[in-house]
Order: structure tokens, then sequence, then C-alpha cells
């Protein structure tokens, strides 16, 4: 997780999914945005849980062993839990959807889902429940400001391309983690451009450390031979 006291791993999301390939998609999608996230593959051990931990806010199937989904929600409700819930949920029918609102949900996404359109709904309901979304990150003595699109380095500002910025945001939010050229080809650039290849990343990332460590004293990103880049 980023090094900060203002950071998104402050933010507790469980999610309670009985496919565990599903649960495992969701669960890396929320920890890569910087989320604390504890899965559960039935509603057994989630009342404990939530009893003993600082909730922000639960994604739900609906289709789980030993009680639906709706109705585990609509107990929590009735013992006075109030933590904000989006169902996530293969029953797509305006009255399953209805059901799942009237049962205590905030918020009903369907299955397939787009991963993306989760984070967002997340960010939206984290905000409108008044929990705050970090939007400084830091690493050592970088700080990165993703509200004022600013990177400064021990205080002192530097000057980084939208390019740069996403590639170094995507490295501190993986920090420890060594990403391939592959990964970072599709997360910073997005398929964007013919000519766009793994040669790219090279270029990008030989002049982000150049702007980050001028005098190439601190290695803050560092080859990783015949895999990629790690962020130390």
């Amino acid at each position: 997780m980023v090094e900060s006291n203002e950071n998104n791993s402050t933010i507790e999301i469980v999610v309670i999914e009985d496919e565990e390939d599903i649960l495992e998609l969701i669960e890396y999608h929320l920890s890569k945005e910087g989320y604390s996230v504890t899965g559960f593959l039935s509603t057994e051990h989630v009342e404990q849980f939530l009893d003993e931990e600082e909730v922000a806010l639960m994604i739900i199937d609906r289709n789980l062993p030993n009680i639906e989904g709706s109705l585990f929600v609509a107990q929590l409700r009735s013992k006075g839990e109030n933590i904000p819930v989006i169902f996530l949920s293969a029953k797509d029918k305006a009255s399953d959807i209805e059901e799942g609102f009237l049962s205590g949900g905030d918020d009903y996404m369907t299955k397939p889902f787009s991963p993306k359109e989760l984070l967002l709904r997340v960010k939206a309901i984290l905000r409108r429940s008044g929990v705050s979304v970090a939007s400084k990150l830091k690493h050592r003595d970088i700080l990165l400001d993703t509200a004022a699109n600013e990177v400064t380095v021990n205080g002192v500002q530097v000057e980084l391309s939208p390019l740069e910025f996403k590639l170094l945001y995507t490295f501190i939010v993986n920090k420890d983690k060594t990403l391939d050229r592959g990964y970072l080809l599709d997360e910073v650039w997005q398929g964007e451009g013919d000519n766009i290849n793994e040669k790219s990343v090279n270029v990008a990332i030989r002049r982000l450390k150049k702007k980050i460590d001028p005098e190439e004293t601190k290695n803050y990103i560092v080859s990783v031979w015949g895999v990629g880049y790690r962020l130390d």
C-alpha cells in the first residue's frame, strides 16, 4: 500500500461473492485502487468481522449459499447496521432490482459488469456517505496530488507530462510490486496509438526517472531483469 496516513488503505471494503474467480477479480481491482479489501465466499463470519472492524462499504452478491444476499442485508438493517451496500448480482429483472433496494441496498449492478463502472460506483457511494478518498499519495519524499495534478520531490515541484504523471501514479499504488511492460502498456497507455510498444515504456520511464531523480542518487524506480520495473 501507499505510504501515507491519507490514503485509500484506511478504507475497508467487504466483498461477499460465492464465485471465487469473480471475488478475486473484484478484490484485484479494489486493491489496485489502494482500498483495504476483505473477501468472503459466504455470509459466514461476516457479522463478526463487521463487529470487529470499521467497514466503509460492502459489495454483495445475491446468490449466496445458506442465505440470499438481500435477506442478509435486510437482517443487518433490522439490527441497525447502516454500512452502505452495493448489490452485484445476476438477478437483473426490474423486480429483482427493486427488491434489492427495498431490502436496504444503496446501489445495484447486474452481471456481467464493468470493473471500471464498479469502481466509479464505489467512489460515488463513499463520497455520498462522507468517506473521503485521498487525493495525495506519498512514497519516500515523493508527494503526488491527484486533485491538483502536481508532483513534488522533497518539497520541490516537478513538472510531469500527463502520461508521466499517470505512470508515476501507477507505480505508487503498486509499490513494491514488479510491473511488467505489458501491464504498464495496458494500465497507462490503454491501447492509445498504433506505434506504442514496450520500447515506449522504456523511454517514458527513463524520462520520468530523470525528472524525479536528476542526480540519479535515489533510485526510486529500478529495473528487474527480464520482467519489468519496480518502485523501491
